[in-house]
């Protein structure tokens, strides 16, 4: 009998070759992933003018609660940070986490973000509804702010949007109606998106024009389906990635 390898002791990261890399990322991965976003958004709520996005729900709340006193506000993401650090290094020895991820996750999302724009104009120009008002219209601010804004909507309107709008409706209706899977998500994916492009008007104050809330429903629906098979590190990054494209490099 051939001697037990190492490798048996904990689970693999991934499959090797293709099929390995495009496997949906989970969870717990995507979470790792997503962090360093979330810290630099957090960071520069505090130290750039004019950073905040009206899905973040917990930063204003957590300032408060800090006396707002940004040297507190800083050490606590301080140790948070660190606390990611030390979560790395103890899962990346028990649990099916690689640092490697980080690159092809980061080009694939790259590749979604500068085609996404381009396909869903052409979709709108076909069924006859004006793409031509601007939907990405650059934020004022200097560049690390604009940055700091693009990051701040992937990670908080994915999570509120996706991770937990998606993801608890998807679960509602397919394990507590009984509702058949294929159902649960087309559901999902038309009410969050239809919510996700309201948003932009409702919270974000925006007029309300056809152009842009169809571009946003569809951008919705695209991040949902980057999600549901992706996973959510890929729907954060491409959608991050997206907004620095149209409020920085555009």
């Amino acid at each position: 009998m051939p001697p037990k390898t190492t490798a048996s002791k904990r689970e693999r990261p991934r499959a090797a070759g293709l099929r390995g890399w495009f496997a949906r990322t989970n969870l717990l991965t995507s979470l790792i992933l997503v962090f360093p976003l979330y810290l630099f958004y957090q960071v520069g709520v505090v130290l750039l003018p004019g950073v905040g996005n009206g899905a973040d729900f917990m930063t204003g709340e957590l300032i408060r609660l800090l006396g707002r006193s940004r040297a507190q506000y800083l050490l606590l993401h301080l140790i948070l940070a660190l606390a990611f650090l030390l979560l790395v290094l103890v899962l990346r020895r028990k649990q099916h986490f690689d640092l490697r991820l980080f690159l092809p996750v980061t080009l694939e999302s790259a590749i979604y973000a500068l085609t996404m724009g381009t396909l869903i104009l052409q979709g709108m120009g076909l069924v006859g509804i004006d793409p031509s008002l601007d939907v990405g219209a650059k934020e004022q601010g200097g560049i690390l702010t604009r940055v700091a804004l693009s990051i701040g909507a992937g990670v908080h309107e994915e999570l509120v949007f996706r991770l937990i709008l998606l993801g608890g409706l998807v679960a509602l209706l397919e394990k507590a109606i009984g509702a058949p899977r294929w159902i649960a998500i087309a559901l999902g994916f038309a009410v969050t998106a239809v919510l996700f492009s309201a948003a932009h008007h409702v919270i974000g104050g925006e007029p309300w024009h056809l152009g842009p809330f169809v571009y946003r429903l569809f951008c919705g629906l695209f991040f949902a389906a980057l999600y549901q098979w992706r996973g959510f590190a890929i729907a954060v990054y491409t959608h991050a990635l997206y907004d620095v494209y149209v409020m920085v490099l555009r």
